[in-house]
């Protein structure tokens, strides 16, 4: 069965960055979502900052955590153009 856009994007509602434990989907971390075929995935993402330590654990939850779902292949990006920027209310939450 073909993993659909929907299911990446609830795999990343559930999962939390690790520092700031929220979900990487409120974040806006995530900035591009390809389904290049029934069962290949292409993630654009961003870091909160870009010497985050956990960059390389956060990659690899993701890519199983979708492959879990379906895709037998995921491609993971990592770009700070545009660099993040949390919004008004990601600034409250957060208490910036």
């Amino acid at each position: 069965m073909a993993i659909t856009k929907e299911q990446v994007i609830e795999v990343c509602k559930h999962y939390e960055d690790p520092e700031l434990g929220i979900d990487v989907w409120s974040l806006g971390l995530i900035y591009q979502i390809d389904i290049v075929d029934e069962n290949t995935v292409h993630l654009k993402i961003t870091f909160t900052s870009p010497t985050c330590p956990f960059g390389p654990e956060m990659i690899e939850d993701l890519k199983q955590m979708i492959k879990y779902k379906g895709a037998t292949k995921v491609d993971i990006d990592v770009v700070f153009d545009p660099p993040w920027k949390p919004t008004d209310e990601l600034r409250d939450m957060l208490g910036m």
